[in-house]
């Protein structure tokens, strides 16, 4: 296996985890995980409470770790989320009402960070990586015939056909850019330092690639019809159906979370 840099999710390797790995949690009807994701994505946006977010997350991650995925790559994965949110509110969280913790002195517009501004930024912080965290774990305890067939009967066509297009490119892209890397490291080159010397190489690097994309995916395309692609996806296998004990493992789930969040006052 190969990866682009250890912070960028390694496709790869979540294809071997749901492919390889075989645990209880690999057998539970990929509808009743798909079904959870959209219960926690609604949860982490109705809930407002630190303590409540906390606990989901450190829960999601227990679980991810009792599935036997590994939890060094995914703090490792964690770079990019906590690089987006933090882009998002790192102006917002500034002069937030609350008691002031720091300032800094500025000529005309002094910024102060108070336990708001503090509460709003890990708020949003637990938010992004209870979702990153389960969605991973979603995908990389799911055989890719399930998924593809989950999104086979979910989406209308060409839409499903679309979606699995672009999954199967994002290894044939990251793996030619996988190559043209190597091939800088080979010359004595490297990201950092490289961007630094040549920005114009690393733009035509990623230029090629784009184009190579486009030129692979028309060859791919006419080798298709070339077999009797019709413009039909059809996905015949057969998804787990969700079973009694997850029917009332959901309803009780929803019942906790609805409890939680309208009837205990939590401090934070």
């Amino acid at each position: 296996m190969s990866e682009l840099s250890s912070h960028i999710p390694d496709f790869n390797l979540i294809t071997y985890y749901s492919e390889n790995v075989n645990t209880i949690f690999s057998k539970v009807s990929p509808w009743t995980k798909g079904i959870m994701l959209v219960l926690i994505i609604v949860f982490v946006t109705i809930a407002r409470s630190l303590v409540l977010l906390a606990a989901l997350y450190l829960l999601i991650l227990l679980v991810y770790r009792m599935a036997g995925l590994p939890l060094r790559k995914l703090f490792q994965w964690y770079l990019l989320p906590l690089i987006f949110v933090l882009s998002l509110v790192i102006i917002l969280m500034w002069n937030e009402p609350g008691r002031a913790l720091f300032t800094i002195p500025l000529p005309f517009y002094p910024l102060t960070l108070t336990d708001g501004g503090a509460i709003m930024v890990t708020t949003l912080l637990l938010k992004a990586l209870i979702s990153v965290t389960y969605s991973l774990f979603f995908l990389m305890t799911t055989r890719y015939n399930y998924f593809s067939a989950m999104i086979y009967r979910i989406f209308p066509s060409p839409i499903d056909q679309i979606f699995l297009m672009s999954y199967r490119f994002i290894f044939i892209t990251l793996s030619m850019i996988d190559t043209m890397l190597k091939a800088l490291y080979s010359r004595g080159g490297g990201i950092i330092k490289s961007s630094m010397r040549q920005t114009g190489m690393f733009a035509e690097v990623f230029a090629l690639t784009m184009i190579r994309s486009f030129d692979r995916a028309d060859r791919v395309n006419k080798a298709m019809e070339a077999r009797g692609f019709s413009g039909k996806y059809f996905a015949a296998s057969q998804i787990p159906g969700i079973g009694l004990r997850d029917c009332a493992f959901m309803l009780v789930a929803i019942a906790i979370a609805a409890y939680l969040l309208y009837f205990v006052k939590l401090p934070l």
